[in-house]
């Protein structure tokens, strides 16, 4: 039950084990699902619309009753976050951490279809105002070995197209979807929740913490990796509500054997595989979110029809709706990914691009896949393989208390005015630049706590959304563990940074309390609530310097340097 639902408190059926145990907290919306006027014919009968009432209301609860807020609340969110990624986006005008890859490979992508070759001295062509950057090219020997796919610099491309190969244009993309994946976060809270206060407070948690924020504000692959995975979930949640809503309607207008109806295809679904296709497209580590969207699909369908009273609800689940998810979490997905490979497959010029040719394949189309099939084991290979020290290497236990934040981006001045760098040996004044990748202490630290508790919600009540947002945390963190030697770094745990806001949310409605509780009770839970908010607030006002590279006094920068891991 979450914090501002109307009404008595409801359980979800499929969590109690009795298929009449209850209203399930989750409903169609009304944007989303059709009302039941709508839906019933003139000659069903004058108890049918009663019967399919009666039915949603064992499988849902309704959405927020608040109107314009619904989305004015989100949309207010979402400003608030998009000033705070825009603004002084430019700045540090210079090539930061990744960016000395991804930035040129979008510009190559935008000139030649595929990544090039570049000579030695690019980054600093690029930081005097020049674009040609690229070695001679004649014939098919061009194409640099790049090891991500394309989706995040054809983004990347599209900013540099609007505004030039500068950091403006290589950073605008990763801005708008940073912001945009804030107001995503608001509407899925919102329908997790039936909280349109709790939806927001997601979303304003997002668009405060530090990680999201830097990586909103450089021009590297994360920031769309999670934008597509938060995204995909989201479809995944919509569909959830529709399904249900048309399990009721189908199940009273077309009744049928003990496994329920067949609902055919569903558009949601397929958006879902698509936006999964794209977080593949984005970074390759998405494929393990794919996994567990197929394994959350089919836990929602048994439970949906369990809920219904269908006594034959898994053969209705795995055969009836089961028998789609091959194609819209199968099929869809690969055919997307293969898509924005496109540059790569209709030029000549990409590398391996004609690695068929040279063994013999010369059938079109299978040529193309072939070699783009042997490309991709190189990848895997490297991607597997990869072990050189770094010195923000850190490994993912240690990313949930921030033990090791990555420095996209440091450098001593003399003076405030940032003219002189600090020359070698210098001993003098010292003020500093800092781009630091580090998340809110509030927001990490917090969700510690917050994921255990919704662990033990899950197994105890299961709770269907503690166990949705504690397996958004597991795809994107468990995944890494058998990988010791591979290096890493704390921001790939950007990818699940939103599934764990969402368990400190989830925990933050049960601080508030139930709407039919007494008002000293949710007077109390939403003071503390508040409070939390508030902190998170404070704490990325004052990590604020270091992370947008504002020029402060060494001094001041040290204090900002909790422990030595962070330096």
């Amino acid at each position: 039950m979450t914090a501002t639902e109307a009404g008595p408190p409801a359980m979800d059926p499929e969590n109690s084990g009795s298929a009449d145990a209850g209203p399930d907290i989750v409903a169609a919306d009304t944007d989303s699902a059709l009302s039941i006027g709508a839906i019933v014919p003139a000659g069903a009968g004058a108890g049918a619309a009663e019967r399919i009432a009666a039915l949603r209301a064992r499988l849902m609860s309704p959405m927020p009753d608040d109107g314009l807020w619904g989305w004015l609340g989100p949309l207010l969110v979402t400003a608030f976050a998009a000033f705070l990624r825009f603004y002084r986006l430019a700045t540090p005008h210079a090539l930061i951490f990744d960016e000395t890859y991804y930035a040129k490979d979008a510009w190559s992508i935008l000139q030649h279809g595929v990544e090039w070759n570049l000579v030695k001295n690019a980054n600093d062509l690029i930081l005097a105002g020049h674009d040609n950057i690229f070695q001679p090219c004649s014939g098919t020997g061009c194409g640099e070995y790049v090891v991500q796919p394309p989706v995040g610099k054809l983004l990347i491309a599209a900013g540099e197209w609007l505004y030039g190969l500068d950091p403006l244009g290589w950073r605008v993309a990763s801005a708008f979807f940073g912001t945009l994946a804030v107001l995503i976060m608001c509407r899925i809270a919102r329908r997790l929740t039936r909280s349109t206060l709790l939806g927001c407070v997601a979303g304003l948690l997002l668009a405060l913490d530090g990680l999201e924020f830097v990586l909103s504000r450089t021009g590297i692959l994360d920031i769309f990796l999670m934008f597509f995975v938060l995204a995909a979930f989201g479809a995944l949640v919509v569909d959830r509500d529709v399904s249900r809503a048309r399990l009721a309607s189908d199940m009273v207008l077309r009744p049928g054997d003990e496994a329920g109806p067949r609902l055919g295809i569903r558009k949601w679904r397929v958006a879902a595989g698509v936006l999964i296709g794209l977080a593949c497209a984005s970074k390759q580590d998405a494929v393990w979110y794919l996994f567990a969207f197929v394994g959350l699909a089919i836990a929602w369908d048994i439970g949906a029809r369990r809920a219904a009273g269908l006594r034959d609800y898994v053969r209705g689940a795995l055969v009836r709706d089961g028998k789609w998810l091959p194609v819209t979490l199968g099929v869809i997905p690969l055919v997307t990914y293969i898509l924005t490979w496109s540059g790569w497959l209709i030029t000549s010029t990409g590398y391996d691009r004609n690695y068929a040719q040279t063994k013999g394949v010369t059938t079109p189309v299978i040529s193309a896949l072939y070699s783009l099939f042997e490309y991709h084991k190189e990848m895997l290979q490297f991607g597997v393989g990869l072990s050189s020290h770094h010195p923000y290497m850190s490994q993912p236990w240690g990313w949930m208390v921030i033990s090791r934040p990555v420095a996209f981006y440091y450098q001593c001045y003399t003076s405030s005015a940032a003219t002189h760098v600090c020359p070698a040996g210098y001993t003098g004044p010292e003020w500093s630049q800092e781009v630091l990748a580090i998340g809110n202490p509030a927001i990490w630290w917090a969700a510690i706590p917050a994921m255990l508790f919704c662990l033990g919600w899950w197994l105890t009540r299961r709770d269907w959304r503690a166990g949705a947002a504690v397996l958004g945390v597991a795809a994107g963190w468990l995944t890494w563990l058998p990988f010791v030697s591979r290096t890493k770094f704390y921001y790939y745990a950007l990818e699940y940074e939103p599934f764990m806001i969402l368990c400190i949310v989830l925990c933050l409605g049960l601080i508030i309390g139930p709407a039919a509780a007494s008002l000293r009770r949710r007077a109390i839970g939403s003071a503390l609530a508040g409070v939390y908010v508030l902190a998170v607030l404070i704490l990325f006002w004052y990590f604020y310097p270091i992370l947008a590279g504002r020029i402060i006094p060494y001094m001041s920068w040290l204090s900002h340097m909790w422990y030595h891991g962070w330096i």
